[in-house]
């Protein structure tokens, strides 16, 4: 007897991407709602407890005046506007350091832009002057020439920029000996700020140490409209060269063979997203592992397409900041905690999780 059974026809290839595809958009969309509750949880939590009517009475009209305004509006937004633009900014530059240097350990730390950034802040509170004690309990130190120690901070950063970038450029150079560069520059930029630090008083160190603390309190809008602009140019920038970025995935000789200029794409690519860990580190201080885990969180559920990676990179790194700054204000109230300690104490097992993840399958 001739059997029956019928298999099912299985899902054509065409179906299979589109069902892809959608799967990634949801994930990116899910993001977004969560970034957005993030947010209003952002704006909720406080040492001083508002109603939520008054919260959004406060952010639709910015001409109400009174103490419920004034907290939204120049305390909590400015620091919830921050937290978004920086995480965002450190995941994509993470996403496309990785890309390019092809290390899944590349990030802002690995090339030393952020220890740049320590050492210029170092140099402006020690030697120029920039850092004071404060008699207030609550405030132990404070900057009292902020600028000039973002403009330092922002020249050691710079200085990384340039010798890495200058190091890329250079013919024979691989990239993983870019990496090793960054980490002997870290090295030498640490040792720098110790010299510093060792002839300095002890109101200079506490000072330059205080500035080392990653605190999204120190932006206000003029800060987060720069780091804005910088973050919507290299933004623009990487998803106009996502598909060149998807092909580096295959190497150098294939995305040569594809038309594209692998070395100029590797030098751009380093300097916008260098640039844009420089601007944010310069105003916000050092805010660790975000850019190396919110690429690799992104990854796991939308691969390696550049496509989706890059947007999702930002949104990941966003949320990711925006609830490490809730926890450090919710930890040990009414003390609020740098967020870079959040981000590292967490970032830190996480990694190790998603190593042994990766080991296991």
């Amino acid at each position: 007897m001739e059997s029956e059974t019928k298999t099912a026809p299985s899902p054509s290839l065409a179906e299979d991407y589109l069902q892809l595809l959608r799967r990634k958009n949801f994930f990116s969309l899910s993001l977004l709602v969560l970034l957005v509750g993030a947010a209003g949880m952002s704006l909720h939590t406080g040492s001083i407890s508002l109603p939520w009517r008054e919260i959004l009475t406060a952010l639709l009209d910015w001409d109400i005046g009174g103490r419920t305004a004034h907290v939204i509006q120049q305390i909590r937004l400015p620091r919830v506007t921050a937290a978004i633009l920086a995480g965002a900014s450190l995941g994509i530059a993470g996403a496309v350091m990785q890309n390019v240097l092809k290390n899944p350990l590349a990030s802002p730390f690995t090339i030393g832009v952020s220890q740049g950034a320590a050492f210029g802040a170092a140099f402006a509170i020690i030697f120029l002057g920039a850092g004071q004690t404060h008699s207030s309990a609550s405030s132990a130190v404070t900057i009292n020439l902020p600028n000039l120690v973002v403009l330092c901070a922002f020249t050691g950063a710079l200085l990384a920029v340039i010798f890495i970038l200058v190091l890329a450029s250079l013919k024979g150079v691989s990239t993983e000996a870019v990496i090793l560069a960054g980490v002997a520059l870290s090295a030498f930029f640490g040792a720098a700020t110790m010299l510093l630090q060792y002839f300095a008083d002890d109101v200079q160190v506490a000072a330059s140490v205080f500035w080392t603390f990653g605190d999204l309190g120190k932006a206000g809008w003029t800060e987060n409209t720069l780091i804005g602009v910088v973050l919507i140019l290299a933004f623009t920038f990487f998803l106009l060269g996502r598909w060149q970025h998807n092909a580096l995935l295959w190497g150098d000789e294939v995305a040569a063979s594809l038309g594209i200029k692998v070395r100029h794409l590797r030098i751009t690519a380093m300097l916008f997203s260098a640039l844009t860990v420089a601007v944010t580190t310069a105003f916000l201080g050092i805010i660790g592992f975000v850019g190396l885990m919110a690429p690799h969180l992104a990854r796991m559920f939308v691969g390696n397409d550049y496509r989706y990676l890059l947007i999702s990179s930002a949104l990941t790194g966003a949320l990711l900041l925006l609830v490490s700054d809730i926890v450090s204000r919710i930890l040990m109230p009414p003390i609020i905690l740098p967020v870079g300690i959040i981000t590292s104490f967490a970032g830190a097992p996480l990694f190790l999780y998603l190593l042994t993840c990766k080991r296991k399958n």
